[in-house]
């Protein structure tokens, strides 16, 4: 199947084009701030290190999500969706009163809100396409949902750097607002019936469990989650080697804008792909795939070529989604409608919280060892990590191919 037809496929079905409209819409804007605001920061301070923690105030939240996600499972999705998204718009008006170094934690604690509040979003965004979304089209959107992303945030940084160059950061923060309230509007118009949760009268640490329990239950989620937040370690870490990378190539700081282009080209065609790959080859063989071919990756980033370099981010930006769509589309279609919420915040949580240690850690490793060590040991091991859902996908192949009289004997 084309990738041409993957995308027909999903815009003809109205709710899942009106989600990915939005989807379009809200990471504009938020990939704009991503920018901004730690520039922002390092024009008010000049503290590199202050800058340098405006990513860490966005993701810290994320290390919450199982019992987050539990907020998605306790009311309808609809309904809340679009009260985030107007109460995020209205929250980032608060970033009109900075306007000087003593108001700059006004935008940390906007940052780590804004971070919160898109885990239950994502949580509960996760849950109704779920229910919203045709089960043979749910990989498809999660796919082309990868591809926006990506190519908003190849798009909307440049933008959001050259309104804040123009205007401010005040004006990039009213952008995002406006995002914000197109989004809610989107959201409004979703023909989604939804049943009202039924109130179990269990507490919030007990509902959470719950959630945690099926995903740690179920043998095909978990091998998933543990392969995907290994790799998102090892790909974190191997991240951090980026400047070091480009030194050795002879360029500036500057080219690393480059190399992350490639990735991002990589993605954006990963994302179109992933649909039809995963109905053909299910999610534990396309994690498999992914996850070796970022390992290779890894391992070719290490010759000092320009050409290398930039093959092996494409690759990386291919490889990478792959595994994320594989591991969301799982959760989506093993887990029930009531418990979807928690158990998305927490495998968000397991998969994609690695990525704080692993820049912590990789940002010291880089400088005992350099790429050209670091890159292939960690290329080996994602490619050991590879294994495992590999072979859960042979093992669930030899199990379908039984038949019954092998089942049965006469």
């Amino acid at each position: 199947m084309t990738t041409s037809w993957t995308v027909v496929r999903v815009l003809r079905d109205r709710t899942a084009g009106l989600y990915l409209a939005g989807v379009v819409v809200s990471a504009f804007g938020t990939s704009s701030l991503w920018l901004a605001s730690g520039v922002w920061v390092k024009d008010l301070t000049g503290s590199d290190g202050l800058a340098a923690l405006c990513p860490l105030a966005l993701w810290a939240p994320t290390l919450a999500g199982p019992a987050l996600g539990t907020l998605a499972d306790r009311t309808r999705r609809r309904p809340l969706l679009v009260g985030l998204d107007l109460g995020l718009a209205g929250l980032l008006l608060v970033l009109l009163a900075v306007g000087s170094p003593g108001r700059v934690w006004l935008l940390f604690a906007v940052l780590f809100l804004y971070g919160a509040a898109d885990a239950v979003h994502d949580a509960a965004e996760s849950a109704l396409v779920a229910a919203a979304v045709g089960p043979d089209l749910l990989a498809d959107f999660n796919g082309l949902r990868m591809t926006v992303t990506e190519g908003m945030k190849l798009v909307a940084p440049l933008t959001g750097a050259a309104l804040y160059t123009a205007a401010g950061g005040r004006a990039v923060a009213c952008l995002d607002a406006v995002t914000f309230v197109v989004a809610a509007g989107l959201c409004a118009l979703l023909r989604v019936r939804e049943e009202p949760p039924v109130r179990s009268g269990d507490g919030w640490r007990r509902r959470t469990a719950e959630g945690v329990r099926h995903l740690w239950g179920q043998p095909e989620l978990r091998t998933l989650v543990r392969a995907g937040g290994t790799t998102m370690l090892l790909t974190s870490l191997g991240s951090a080697t980026v400047y070091a990378v480009v030194g050795r190539l002879g360029h500036s700081p500057a080219y690393t804008g480059v190399l992350y282009a490639a990735q991002g080209a990589g993605s954006v065609v990963a994302g179109l792909l992933a649909g039809p790959a995963l109905r053909r080859f299910g999610e534990h063989r396309c994690a498999a795939a992914g996850i070796a071919l970022t390992g290779a990756a890894a391992i070719a980033r290490a010759v000092p070529s320009d050409a290398t370099a930039l093959a092996s981010g494409a690759a990386a930006g291919l490889g990478l989604p792959c595994v994320l769509v594989a591991v969301l589309t799982a959760v989506q279609r093993r887990t029930p409608g009531p418990l979807l919420g928690r158990v998305t915040a927490t495998a968000g949580t397991l998969v994609l919280a690695p990525n704080v240690l692993g820049l912590a850690l990789g940002a010291g490793l880089v400088e005992l060892a350099g790429p050209g060590l670091l890159l292939p040991l960690y290329g080996v091991a994602l490619l050991l990590t590879a294994i495992a859902p590999a072979q859960r996908a042979a093992s669930a192949s030899r199990t379908a191919a039984r038949s019954p009289s092998d089942a049965n004997p006469a």
